[in-house]
Protein backbone atom coordinates (compact mmCIF):
# COMPACT_ATOMS: atom_id res chain seq x y z
CA UNK A 1 0.00 0.00 0.00
CA UNK A 2 1.55 3.29 -1.05
CA UNK A 3 0.89 6.73 0.38
CA UNK A 4 2.00 10.37 -0.30
CA UNK A 5 1.25 14.09 0.86
CA UNK A 6 2.40 17.69 1.48
CA UNK A 7 0.94 19.02 4.68
CA UNK A 8 2.17 19.29 8.25
CA UNK A 9 0.43 17.85 11.27
CA UNK A 10 0.71 18.09 15.04
CA UNK A 11 1.24 15.03 17.10
CA UNK A 12 0.43 15.67 20.75
CA UNK A 13 4.05 16.48 21.08
CA UNK A 14 4.80 13.46 19.07
CA UNK A 15 5.99 14.05 15.49
CA UNK A 16 4.57 11.76 12.89
CA UNK A 17 5.44 12.40 9.27
CA UNK A 18 6.09 10.44 6.18
CA UNK A 19 6.43 12.50 3.07
CA UNK A 20 9.40 14.15 1.54
CA UNK A 21 10.99 15.65 -1.53
CA UNK A 22 14.46 14.56 -2.52
CA UNK A 23 17.04 16.42 -0.48
CA UNK A 24 20.80 16.68 -0.44
CA UNK A 25 23.05 13.65 -0.22
CA UNK A 26 23.83 12.64 3.32
CA UNK A 27 27.41 13.39 4.33
CA UNK A 28 29.81 10.95 5.93
CA UNK A 29 29.53 12.56 9.36
CA UNK A 30 25.77 12.13 9.39
CA UNK A 31 26.14 8.47 8.46
CA UNK A 32 28.57 7.96 11.31
CA UNK A 33 26.17 9.62 13.75
CA UNK A 34 23.40 7.23 12.79
CA UNK A 35 25.72 4.27 13.19
CA UNK A 36 26.81 5.46 16.62
CA UNK A 37 23.26 6.22 17.65
CA UNK A 38 22.07 2.68 16.93
CA UNK A 39 23.80 1.15 19.94
CA UNK A 40 23.14 4.14 22.16
CA UNK A 41 19.42 4.14 21.43
CA UNK A 42 19.03 0.50 22.40
CA UNK A 43 20.95 0.81 25.63
CA UNK A 44 20.08 4.29 26.88
CA UNK A 45 16.61 5.23 25.71
CA UNK A 46 14.20 5.65 27.64
CA UNK A 47 -8.90 -1.25 10.08
CA UNK A 48 -10.03 -3.70 8.17
CA UNK A 49 -10.81 -6.82 10.17
CA UNK A 50 -10.40 -10.25 8.56
CA UNK A 51 -9.48 -8.84 5.16
CA UNK A 52 -6.56 -7.17 3.47
CA UNK A 53 -6.56 -3.47 2.80
CA UNK A 54 -6.27 -3.01 -0.97
CA UNK A 55 -3.20 -1.52 -2.55
CA UNK A 56 -3.09 2.28 -2.40
CA UNK A 57 -0.68 5.17 -2.85
CA UNK A 58 -1.43 8.17 -0.64
CA UNK A 59 0.35 11.43 0.32
CA UNK A 60 2.00 11.66 3.74
CA UNK A 61 3.48 14.64 5.55
CA UNK A 62 2.47 14.99 9.17
CA UNK A 63 4.98 17.16 11.01
CA UNK A 64 6.27 16.62 14.53
CA UNK A 65 4.07 18.17 17.20
CA UNK A 66 0.92 17.50 15.20
CA UNK A 67 -0.66 14.73 17.20
CA UNK A 68 -2.89 15.97 19.97
CA UNK A 69 -4.23 13.34 22.40
CA UNK A 70 -7.42 15.21 23.24
CA UNK A 71 -8.27 15.37 19.53
CA UNK A 72 -8.75 11.59 19.51
CA UNK A 73 -12.48 10.87 19.69
CA UNK A 74 -13.14 7.69 21.74
CA UNK A 75 -16.78 7.79 20.69
CA UNK A 76 -18.08 7.38 17.15
CA UNK A 77 -16.06 9.31 14.58
CA UNK A 78 -18.83 11.84 14.06
CA UNK A 79 -18.88 15.55 15.01
CA UNK A 80 -22.00 15.16 17.16
CA UNK A 81 -20.48 12.18 19.00
CA UNK A 82 -17.12 13.71 19.87
CA UNK A 83 -16.11 14.31 23.46
CA UNK A 84 -16.23 17.98 24.41
CA UNK A 85 -12.42 18.18 24.64
CA UNK A 86 -12.00 16.72 21.14
CA UNK A 87 -14.58 19.04 19.60
CA UNK A 88 -12.97 22.04 21.29
CA UNK A 89 -9.56 20.98 20.01
CA UNK A 90 -10.53 20.73 16.34
CA UNK A 91 -12.52 24.00 16.44
CA UNK A 92 -9.77 26.02 18.08
CA UNK A 93 -8.99 28.96 15.70
CA UNK A 94 -5.35 29.11 16.80
CA UNK A 95 -2.23 27.07 16.02
CA UNK A 96 -3.27 24.26 18.35
CA UNK A 97 -6.52 23.91 16.41
CA UNK A 98 -4.69 23.70 13.09
CA UNK A 99 -2.52 20.90 14.47
CA UNK A 100 -5.52 19.07 15.93
CA UNK A 101 -7.37 19.26 12.61
CA UNK A 102 -4.38 17.96 10.68
CA UNK A 103 -3.98 15.13 13.13
CA UNK A 104 -7.67 14.27 12.81
CA UNK A 105 -7.36 14.34 9.03
CA UNK A 106 -4.76 11.58 9.19
CA UNK A 107 -6.77 9.63 11.76
CA UNK A 108 -9.71 9.70 9.35
CA UNK A 109 -7.47 8.73 6.43
CA UNK A 110 -6.16 5.65 8.26
CA UNK A 111 -9.50 4.67 9.82
CA UNK A 112 -12.26 5.21 7.27
CA UNK A 113 -12.84 3.97 3.70
CA UNK A 114 -12.62 6.24 0.62
CA UNK A 115 -16.43 6.40 0.50
CA UNK A 116 -16.61 7.73 4.07
CA UNK A 117 -16.02 11.31 5.26
CA UNK A 118 -15.83 13.33 8.46
CA UNK A 119 -17.28 16.84 8.07
CA UNK A 120 -17.46 19.79 10.43
CA UNK A 121 -16.94 23.56 10.51
CA UNK A 122 -14.84 25.87 12.65
CA UNK A 123 -14.76 29.67 12.93
CA UNK A 124 -11.60 31.76 12.85
CA UNK A 125 -10.82 34.81 14.98
CA UNK A 126 -12.41 37.07 12.35
CA UNK A 127 -15.70 35.23 12.52
CA UNK A 128 -15.26 33.47 9.17
CA UNK A 129 -16.55 29.88 9.04
CA UNK A 130 -14.34 27.20 7.52
CA UNK A 131 -16.04 23.95 6.43
CA UNK A 132 -13.80 20.86 6.60
CA UNK A 133 -14.33 17.52 4.86
CA UNK A 134 -11.85 14.73 5.61
CA UNK A 135 -12.09 11.63 3.44
CA UNK A 136 -11.05 8.13 4.47
CA UNK A 137 -8.43 6.09 2.63
CA UNK A 138 -7.39 2.84 4.26
CA UNK A 139 -10.42 1.68 6.23
CA UNK A 140 -8.67 0.21 9.28
CA UNK A 141 -11.75 0.95 11.42
CA UNK A 142 -14.51 1.92 8.99
CA UNK A 143 -17.13 1.02 11.59
CA UNK A 144 -15.77 3.84 13.79
CA UNK A 145 -17.92 6.18 11.67
CA UNK A 146 -20.96 5.01 13.63
CA UNK A 147 -19.70 3.10 16.68
CA UNK A 148 -17.15 3.84 19.44
CA UNK A 149 -13.68 2.41 18.95
CA UNK A 150 -13.85 1.28 22.56
CA UNK A 151 -11.04 -0.81 24.03
CA UNK A 152 -10.14 -2.64 20.83
CA UNK A 153 -6.39 -2.38 21.38
CA UNK A 154 -5.59 -4.28 18.17
CA UNK A 155 -7.28 -1.62 16.05
CA UNK A 156 -5.90 1.17 18.24
CA UNK A 157 -2.37 -0.08 17.60
CA UNK A 158 -2.98 -0.50 13.87
CA UNK A 159 -4.35 3.04 13.46
CA UNK A 160 -1.51 4.44 15.58
CA UNK A 161 1.14 2.67 13.51
CA UNK A 162 -0.52 3.91 10.32
CA UNK A 163 -0.44 7.52 11.50
CA UNK A 164 3.11 7.23 12.87
CA UNK A 165 4.39 5.86 9.57
CA UNK A 166 3.12 9.00 7.85
CA UNK A 167 4.98 11.54 9.97
CA UNK A 168 7.64 13.72 8.38
CA UNK A 169 10.07 16.06 10.14
CA UNK A 170 10.04 18.50 7.22
CA UNK A 171 6.36 18.33 6.31
CA UNK A 172 7.24 17.67 2.68
CA UNK A 173 5.50 15.17 0.45
CA UNK A 174 6.70 11.86 -0.89
CA UNK A 175 5.02 8.59 -1.74
CA UNK A 176 5.81 5.64 0.51
CA UNK A 177 4.75 2.02 0.49
CA UNK A 178 3.21 0.92 3.81
CA UNK A 179 3.04 -2.80 4.51
CA UNK A 180 1.99 -5.24 7.23
CA UNK A 181 -0.32 -8.22 7.63
CA UNK A 182 -3.36 -6.00 6.98
CA UNK A 183 -2.00 -4.14 3.95
CA UNK A 184 -1.77 -5.88 0.61
CA UNK A 185 0.94 -4.94 -1.90
CA UNK A 186 1.29 -5.81 -5.57
CA UNK A 187 4.44 -7.02 -7.29
CA UNK A 188 4.53 -3.72 -9.20
CA UNK A 189 4.39 -1.71 -5.96
CA UNK A 190 7.15 -3.78 -4.37
CA UNK A 191 9.31 -3.26 -7.45
CA UNK A 192 8.70 0.51 -7.43
CA UNK A 193 9.34 0.84 -3.67
CA UNK A 194 12.19 -1.58 -2.91
CA UNK A 195 14.04 0.34 -0.16
CA UNK A 196 12.92 -0.64 3.33
CA UNK A 197 13.06 2.51 5.47
CA UNK A 198 12.02 1.25 8.88
CA UNK A 199 9.06 0.36 11.07
CA UNK A 200 6.56 2.22 13.27
CA UNK A 201 4.29 1.18 16.14
CA UNK A 202 2.54 2.57 19.24
CA UNK A 203 -0.83 3.44 20.77
CA UNK A 204 -2.14 6.99 20.54
CA UNK A 205 -5.28 5.94 22.43
CA UNK A 206 -3.49 4.71 25.55
CA UNK A 207 -3.70 6.67 28.85
CA UNK A 208 -0.08 7.59 28.16
CA UNK A 209 0.13 7.80 24.33
CA UNK A 210 3.37 6.62 22.75
CA UNK A 211 4.91 5.96 19.35
CA UNK A 212 8.09 4.04 18.57
CA UNK A 213 10.17 3.57 15.44
CA UNK A 214 13.30 1.90 14.14
CA UNK A 215 15.35 2.27 10.96
CA UNK A 216 16.59 -0.28 8.47
CA UNK A 217 20.37 -0.33 8.39
CA UNK A 218 20.34 -0.60 4.61
CA UNK A 219 17.72 2.09 4.00
CA UNK A 220 18.46 5.10 6.20
CA UNK A 221 20.75 6.78 3.67
CA UNK A 222 17.98 6.77 1.07
CA UNK A 223 15.52 7.95 3.72
CA UNK A 224 17.68 10.99 4.44
CA UNK A 225 17.97 11.74 0.73
CA UNK A 226 14.16 11.95 0.73
CA UNK A 227 14.18 14.03 3.94
CA UNK A 228 12.43 11.32 5.92
CA UNK A 229 14.11 11.48 9.31
CA UNK A 230 11.53 9.94 11.63
CA UNK A 231 12.91 6.40 11.45
CA UNK A 232 16.64 7.18 11.35
CA UNK A 233 16.61 10.32 13.51
CA UNK A 234 17.14 13.94 12.51
CA UNK A 235 20.67 15.22 11.95
CA UNK A 236 21.02 18.94 12.67
CA UNK A 237 24.16 20.97 12.01
CA UNK A 238 25.06 23.99 14.13
CA UNK A 239 25.51 26.88 11.63
CA UNK A 240 28.20 28.43 13.82
CA UNK A 241 30.32 25.46 14.87
CA UNK A 242 29.45 23.04 12.08
CA UNK A 243 28.87 20.36 14.72
CA UNK A 244 26.22 17.77 13.86
CA UNK A 245 23.85 16.37 16.46
CA UNK A 246 21.32 13.55 16.29
CA UNK A 247 17.73 14.21 17.42
CA UNK A 248 14.61 12.18 18.01
CA UNK A 249 11.62 12.96 15.81
CA UNK A 250 9.66 14.91 18.39
CA UNK A 251 8.10 12.60 20.97
CA UNK A 252 8.52 9.58 18.74
CA UNK A 253 11.10 7.29 20.33
CA UNK A 254 13.52 5.90 17.76
CA UNK A 255 14.88 2.78 19.40
CA UNK A 256 17.62 1.92 16.90
CA UNK A 257 18.04 -0.58 14.09
CA UNK A 258 15.05 -2.70 13.09
CA UNK A 259 17.47 -5.51 12.33
CA UNK A 260 18.20 -5.71 16.07
CA UNK A 261 14.71 -4.94 17.37
CA UNK A 262 12.30 -6.69 15.00
CA UNK A 263 11.28 -10.25 14.15
CA UNK A 264 11.76 -11.97 10.84
CA UNK A 265 10.37 -10.42 7.68
CA UNK A 266 7.53 -11.49 5.45
CA UNK A 267 8.96 -13.57 2.63
CA UNK A 268 6.95 -11.82 -0.08
CA UNK A 269 6.33 -8.22 1.02
CA UNK A 270 9.45 -7.75 3.17
CA UNK A 271 7.69 -6.15 6.16
CA UNK A 272 8.75 -6.85 9.74
CA UNK A 273 6.40 -9.22 11.54
CA UNK A 274 6.89 -7.55 14.92
CA UNK A 275 9.22 -5.32 16.92
CA UNK A 276 10.27 -4.75 20.54
CA UNK A 277 7.99 -2.09 22.01
CA UNK A 278 10.25 -0.71 24.76
CA UNK A 279 13.75 -2.24 24.82
CA UNK A 280 15.04 -0.79 28.14
CA UNK A 281 11.92 -1.91 30.03
CA UNK A 282 11.74 -5.39 28.55
CA UNK A 283 13.70 -6.55 25.48
CA UNK A 284 11.34 -9.51 25.03
CA UNK A 285 7.95 -7.76 24.81
CA UNK A 286 7.03 -7.30 21.15
CA UNK A 287 4.08 -6.08 19.13
CA UNK A 288 2.95 -7.41 15.77
CA UNK A 289 0.87 -4.29 15.06
CA UNK A 290 3.73 -2.72 13.12
CA UNK A 291 3.78 -0.78 9.85
CA UNK A 292 6.94 -1.13 7.77
CA UNK A 293 7.63 1.60 5.23
CA UNK A 294 9.38 1.34 1.87
CA UNK A 295 10.78 4.05 -0.38
CA UNK A 296 11.45 4.36 -4.11
CA UNK A 297 15.00 3.56 -5.21
CA UNK A 298 17.41 6.40 -5.89
CA UNK A 299 18.37 7.60 -9.37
Amino acid sequence: MVLCCARRVAVFALPLLTAACIGAEIDEQAEELVGEAEGELITQNGFIQNSMIPNAIIPNAIIPNAIIPNALPPNALLPNKLAASALTAIKDPGTAGALSREFLRYIVSCSLRPDQTFSFSWTDSSGVAHPEVYRGDLGYAHWWASSPIGNDTYVQHQISACVAARVNWYGVSVSISMRNNEMASTAAERAAYPVREGAFWGNLFAPTPYVGACYDSAGYVRARQLQRDCAAGHIETNPTTGESTWQQCGSMVIWGSCNALCNGTDATAGYFRGCVTNYPVNPHVRTDQVVTTFLPAGP
